[in-house]
């Protein structure tokens, strides 16, 4: 019965032996801690008094500088008045020998002689007289200083001058997830979806959306901001390209999220394509122009609907076209798109509102248009090229008056307000009753004859495989090839005023023509 509490005693004071040892070691931190407290508190003063020495030196500085302002203004001020002493000194004398002349003068006994000189003398006291005019005896300079010191800025910034209390940095936030159910392509735009760790508490200031060339460059930054959903609009055809985004806050950027691959299609286009500008609110998606050409869609499996399927690795996820079943055997999970696809490789679009001038009238599901206005308005098609061939055709509703519309491509930005072709933006071709020319920056050449009317039909090959630009007039080539070594980005694009009405048509063959060059070529 002895050695049980002994054995006890000795386990407590193995425990109270832990936590002296502990109490010691604390002892030792604190210490270290009055040490290093006194170390700070001379560094932070040093630092204080620098910071401080710093600013009495620039407010020295300044001094320094307005003082060299006052001489400057006291010189000026002495110098106008010492050149005013001068001047009327002078005067002065002057005035005062005339003075004295005429005074001997008058005391002459010979009124002959005196006769002879009046009349001068008379004459030159007046004339003296005159320059002793109005303002000649008003001082040119002031005595004060037009000068004031506003330093009421400056005392209340040193009154107020205090301590910040530094606060614990945030850490950086964590890598976004793309939503892969989100991220989708639909005609010449890819849609991007991605969020934040669904457990992560670390506060997001916005995110950097970046995008490869599509031919496995570098990657550049096509987005920053607060949006978790961003759509990129003008990619190449037949192209893969790669994507990632990272969040950021003021501590510093996370690590990028796991790449999204995206294969676009060789030639293959929706029915309907959009410019890059703002979709409808309810999609609540931020648009942004892209840094690449052309148009983006994913290989379709079949016309009308697609699968896609979503191969996932430690750094890399691919979305690309499959056939296979949705119970993939080897884990793989396919996403379902659902796409609508033409099987043919020719481009549907309409004309966009959006970026047409305000005169422009729509009707038919934008595919007609006409104007308001007398003067020349432009309207753009939807869609925009940087490769391949691609064919179009407006009919002439209505042609009154002998106008002369212009059809052919341009850039996002050309001129709404002016025929095509006027600016550098734009290669077009216009066209009376009788003949046509082509024009770009205003510049008139290949006059050809024949012209349209009613019921007409004008077309537009854009062929960016050769890079060139060819117009016809109800199916027959309308001049020469119009314009040669055409590179970049190109919307279909019509002017016309009030007496013109036209129909777009589009997802058209390649003319007759045109076929037959290119079999011979």
């Amino acid at each position: 019965s002895f050695f049980p509490p002994q054995s006890q005693l000795s386990q407590a004071l193995n425990g109270l032996s832990d936590r002296a040892k502990e109490a010691k070691e604390f002892l030792v931190q604190l210490r270290n801690m009055v040490q290093q407290i006194q170390e700070n508190s001379v560094e932070f003063e040093a630092c204080l008094v620098a910071q401080c020495d710093a600013l009495i030196d620039a407010l020295n500085r300044r001094k320094a500088q307005l003082l060299s302002r006052i001489n400057k203004e006291h010189e000026h001020k002495l110098k106008v008045v010492r050149d005013q002493i001068s001047h009327c000194t002078v005067k002065l004398r002057q005035t005062t020998g005339l003075m004295e002349y005429c005074l001997e003068v008058i005391k002459e006994n010979d009124p002959s002689g005196f006769l002879q000189i009046s009349d001068a003398l008379i004459r030159r006291v007046h004339l003296t007289e005159d320059q002793w005019g109005k303002g000649t005896l008003t001082p040119r300079m002031t005595t004060d200083f037009d000068l004031n010191l506003d330093n009421a800025p400056l005392l209340q910034s040193i009154h107020q001058l205090d301590f910040v209390q530094m606060k614990v940095s945030s850490p950086v936030p964590a890598p976004p997830i793309l939503q892969l159910e989100e991220c989708c392509t639909h005609n010449n735009s890819a849609t991007l979806s991605w969020k934040q760790p669904p457990l992560s508490m670390v506060q997001v200031e916005g995110y950097i959306l970046e995008l490869d060339d599509g031919n496995g460059g570098q990657f550049r930054e096509v987005y920053v901001g607060k949006e978790t959903m961003c759509t990129v609009d003008g990619l190449h055809f037949n192209s893969t390209y790669s994507a990632r985004v990272k969040a950021f806050n003021k501590t510093g950027v996370s690590p990028y999220s796991k790449t999204l691959v995206l294969q676009t299609s060789e030639e293959t286009q929706s029915e309907e394509q959009t410019l890059p500008f703002p979709v409808p609110l309810e999609r609540l998606q931020l648009r942004r122009m892209s840094p690449f050409s052309s148009t983006l869609n994913l290989q379709p499996s079949f016309p009308g609907r697609s699968y896609f399927e979503l191969r996932s690795s430690a750094h890399q996820l691919s979305l690309h076209s499959s056939l296979q079943s949705l119970n993939s055997a080897d884990g793989r999970v396919p996403v379902r798109l659902t796409l609508c696809y033409l099987s043919i490789p020719v481009a549907w679009f309409s004309f966009d509102p959006a970026s047409a001038h305000a005169d422009i009238i729509f009707s038919n599901d934008n595919l007609t248009v006409t104007c308001n206005s007398y003067d020349d308005r432009v309207v753009l098609g939807k869609t925009g090229f940087s490769k391949g061939l691609h064919y179009w055709e407006l009919s002439i509703d209505r042609y009154d008056n002998h106008p002369d519309p212009a059809f052919g491509v341009a850039r996002i930005d050309v001129l709404k307000d002016a025929m095509l072709g006027k600016d550098d933006k734009a290669w077009a071709m216009y066209v009376d009753n009788n003949r046509s020319w082509f024009m770009h920056n205003n510049s008139h050449t290949n006059r050809t004859e024949g012209g349209i009317t009613k019921g007409a039909t004008v077309g537009v090959l854009l062929d960016l495989t050769r890079r060139t630009l060819t117009f016809s007039i109800n199916e027959d080539q309308q001049g020469p090839v119009a314009f040669e070594n055409l590179e970049g980005l190109f919307f279909p694009a019509v002017s016309l005023n009030r007496n013109v009405q036209v129909t777009l048509h589009t997802g058209l063959p390649v003319p007759e023509f045109y076929a037959s060059r290119s079999a011979m070529q």
